[in-house]
């Protein structure tokens, strides 16, 4: 599993954090997404890595500014793990 961290600009709102998700959602194969305007960031979960490039083009009609993208190895963190 990949998590992938997108820097986004431009949402001020909880209407805004859901149209990014479902952007992300309609255009990537994820498992989970969930955007935060106050972070200003996307956190994606998803099985295999995900281009830049990809990430770029689903949200520019979206009207938000991609400003970084970061990705890592996610492990689920298990129920009582510490």
């Amino acid at each position: 599993m990949i998590k992938t961290v997108v820097g986004i600009e431009g949402m001020m709102c909880g209407m805004c954090e859901a149209h990014v998700n479902d952007a992300i959602r309609r255009g990537l194969n994820v498992k989970k997404v969930s955007a935060s305007h106050k972070k200003n960031e996307a956190e994606i979960i998803s099985e295999e890595a995900i281009s830049p490039e990809e990430i770029k083009k689903v949200l520019a009609p979206t009207g938000y500014t991609v400003t970084s993208i970061n990705s890592e190895e996610y492990t689920k963190k298990g129920l009582f793990s510490k």
